[in-house]
């Protein structure tokens, strides 16, 4: 019984492992975007090569994501992005994907198909930060849902043996 429950504990802690450095790697990223003055066109150009990608090699690429939980504090999740299409319309650049979400907090690690794919479409902006002497920086969101925001896709991470889980 007590080998268990310190099984049990051992897997919670890797868990919260997990989230640490889910979290630190979010953050790291979303400074190097600032310190490299990423833009919205440039991250526009970055996910038409994701879609064009897609369609050709089915790829799929690690995406990192803040989710807004009921305590109002926002934790980073995983998954994997299949980028559908981007569509621009004026201002507006919103992209068409499936999520397959493979890391959250309360679940832990998610194997790939055991839960169903979700449609989500994003928007992707530059933000003006006022606290940071009106610098500019670019967001990805998630439109429609008031939880999952600043999306990060990282191009170097991608797999191609998803395809099956998508619909």
């Amino acid at each position: 019984m007590a080998s268990s429950r310190l099984m049990a504990e051992y897997q919670q802690w890797l868990t919260f492992q997990h989230q640490e450095q889910l979290s630190r790697e979010h953050q790291g990223i979303a400074q190097r975007l600032t310190d490299a003055r990423a833009t919205a066109n440039q991250v526009v150009q970055a996910y038409r090569s994701m879609a064009e990608k897609a369609a050709t090699e089915g790829a799929c690429y690690r995406t990192l994501f803040l989710r807004q939980g009921e305590t109002g504090k926002a934790l980073p999740c995983e998954g994997w992005l299949f980028v559908r299409r981007v569509l621009s319309e004026g201002n507006t650049t919103r992209v068409r994907a499936t999520l397959l979400e493979t890391f959250t907090l309360e679940q832990g690690n998610i194997e790939v198909g055991t839960q169903p794919a979700r449609k989500v479409t994003l928007e992707i902006f530059d933000q003006i930060q006022i606290d940071k002497g009106m610098a500019t920086t670019v967001r990805v969101d998630e439109v429609g849902s008031a939880g999952n925001y600043h999306f990060i896709t990282l191009l170097d991470a991608v797999r191609g043996d998803l395809r099956r889980h998508l619909n």
